[in-house]
């Protein structure tokens, strides 16, 4: 009886999961891993694009000639340039805000609230 009813919860839980990765438009969701031609067509234009950069912490090598030995191995934070568009979704509502990287939505989110 109890994994009957943790299955289900789980099971209930996962629609919530799926839509908070995703921006609603006329009846379709899109979501992370869509194109923005997609993006494009079921939400139309967005209200405000920007390009940003987004720190990544990125593993490098640095090869050093005045020490013998292997090449060191670092993190940096660097830049990744990507794209946020910002759709209106109603007044009263949270604005969505879809970035975009590398030619696929990398992610979705809530913004600030509308007016």
């Amino acid at each position: 009886m109890t994994i009957g009813l943790s299955i289900a919860a789980i099971a209930g839980l996962l629609p919530v999961a799926a839509a908070a990765q995703s921006l609603a438009c006329n009846g379709y969701l899109v979501g992370k891993g869509a194109s923005p031609a997609t993006l494009l067509q079921t939400c139309g234009e967005p209200i405000y694009r920007q390009a940003v950069c987004v720190p990544m912490v990125q593993l490098g090598w640095i090869l050093t000639p005045y020490r013998p030995g292997s090449p060191e191995a670092i993190l940096a934070n660097q830049c990744v340039p990507m794209e946020e568009w910002t759709y209106d979704r109603g007044p009263g509502t949270f604005f969505g805000i879809v970035r975009i990287y590398n030619g696929t939505i990398e992610s979705v989110r809530d913004g600030d609230r509308g007016r």
